[in-house]
């Protein structure tokens, strides 16, 4: 039969209420959002918060990542006027503000919504994520707009991408203080707090409204502070907070910082991150800290190994004097996991070997070291002006020491995974490798199987000689 025969209604488009089978006109709204959701998040949810306690978890949702899937949640709003309003919680529930602008427009849309119908779409934020280059920075007042119709916050960070002005009178409606007075909400049930001190303020005065509340769901909190002028603290004038959940802590070394976390009481911490350095090691807030805390830490990153650490206290005896000792294996007993960056400094006292970092060379019970920055290393090392040869890995002899003196098994008895947290590095090892590359990783393979050790890449899969040769066939 020709198709000049078909009636004309069996080949014109089918209605959308034609098309899907009555029953699914029934399902309750609820439902509806789940199914909305799958199609539209990815595997991982950005509202999860307990995949990312761990410091070993790589970023899994990037900025690409949630640029994707908001043109996919926007073209589900387009379906039908009954599919944006499902689909209005999803749109909202997490917001990455990027550029000043983006923080103005979505500050001066919940304005004109609260005018117009005296209800906004802030109340579907859950998550809400700034993160902005110095000269996009977002303004404090459409922060506090922001927040203060964001009434059911779970996830709060700000990676320093606040504007601040020292020239000019901060606006005491838009005060650190006041917007922890905002993120207070009765309804608010923060999981994850990452905050960024930008005066002389001590960040525990400015988080007084929240952690004065009497029952606090913090499970990660990040410290950072932007300060060059950090007013010092007398520790006896801290009064004693309790987060009863708090698991993950984030801290940029200072030492009146870990002065002040040392009052804290948080019997939950496990993981400790530690991501600048400076010489506040030797201080003794850094001690008073992990005498209180240290037998809770099984994870622990510490930042820059630099051997100048401890040449400081070394050439300033006077100095040296009034601090204690440095006894990171003693302070963290039930160690089992360990992250230092492979930009570690040789130290004249051990010309020997390269420790993993200056203040943990030795420790019985560590069973896991991830190594970040191995990617940056190759490169530099390979930059050297010596390095001409792309068929030597001379110019990586200094990196394969390291990585062979963490296989010292007096130093570290127990030690069973090496991972190399870079996903960098896993592609310059993956993807048609260079030639030296590929021997560098083979005599690294090789010291580990020797040492009876499994090297692991970012995503903690194994590293093997089979699968590197495989890499290397496309040289």
């Amino acid at each position: 039969m020709s198709y000049s025969h078909i009636p004309r209604r069996s080949i014109s488009r089918v209605s959308f209420r034609e098309s899907v089978p009555l029953n699914a006109h029934r399902l309750p709204p609820e439902l509806w959002l789940l199914i909305l959701r799958e199609a539209a998040t990815p595997a991982y949810d950005p509202l999860d918060t307990s995949q990312e306690l761990s410091f070993l978890d790589s970023p899994a949702f990037r900025q690409a990542d949630y640029r994707a899937c908001m043109r996919t949640k926007r073209k589900l709003t387009l379906v039908s006027k009954a599919w944006h309003t499902m689909s209005e919680p999803l749109l909202y529930e997490f917001v990455w503000i990027s550029r000043a602008a983006q923080a103005k427009a979505l500050a001066h849309t919940l304005l004109l919504q609260e005018m117009a119908r005296g209800a906004t779409c802030g109340r579907f934020i859950r998550r809400l994520h700034i993160q902005t280059s110095v000269l996009e920075r977002c303004p404090p007042a459409d922060l506090r707009t922001i927040v203060s119709y964001s009434p059911q916050l779970t996830i709060f960070t700000d990676h320093q991408s606040i504007q601040r002005n020292r020239y000019e009178e901060p606006d005491p409606r838009c005060s650190p203080e006041k917007i922890f007075s905002l993120l207070a909400h009765p309804n608010n049930k923060l999981r994850k707090l990452s905050w960024t001190t930008y005066d002389d303020t001590p960040f525990h005065l400015d988080m007084s409204p929240l952690l004065s509340r009497p029952t606090i769901h913090l499970e990660y909190l990040e410290l950072s502070s932007c300060s060059p002028n950090f007013s010092a603290l007398l520790p006896q004038a801290v009064r004693a907070v309790s987060i009863p959940n708090l698991k993950a802590l984030k801290v940029s070394l200072d030492n009146v910082t870990f002065a002040v976390l040392a009052k804290w009481d948080m019997p939950l911490l496990t993981n400790l991150s530690v991501v600048s350095a400076d010489y506040s090691y030797a201080g003794p807030g850094f001690a008073a800290f992990f005498e209180q805390h240290g037998a809770k830490i099984r994870q622990l990153e510490l930042g820059h190994s630099s051997s100048l650490v401890e040449e400081y206290v070394l050439a300033r005896p006077h100095h040296a004097a009034s601090h204690q000792p440095i006894r990171l294996a003693e302070w963290c007993p039930n160690l089992r996991e360990f992250i230092c960056s492979a930009d570690a400094e040789w130290h004249w006292q051990t010309p020997d070997w390269i420790a993993p970092h200056v203040l943990l060379p030795t420790h019985p019970t560590l069973e896991f070291i991830g190594i970040r920055d191995i990617d940056a290393r190759l490169r530099n090392d390979a930059a050297l002006p010596w390095a001409t040869s792309t068929a030597d890995d001379a110019p990586f002899f200094p990196l394969l020491e390291q990585m062979g003196s963490l296989l010292r098994k007096e130093a570290f008895p127990r030690l069973r995974y090496v991972r190399d947290l870079s996903e960098e590095s896993h592609r310059m090892r993956a993807r048609r490798p260079e030639s030296r590359v590929v021997s560098f990783w083979g005599k690294v393979i090789k010291r580990c199987s020797v040492r009876g050790v499994w090297l692991e890449d970012y995503m903690g899969v194994n590293v093997t000689l089979r699968a590197l040769k495989r890499a290397s066939l496309n040289l």
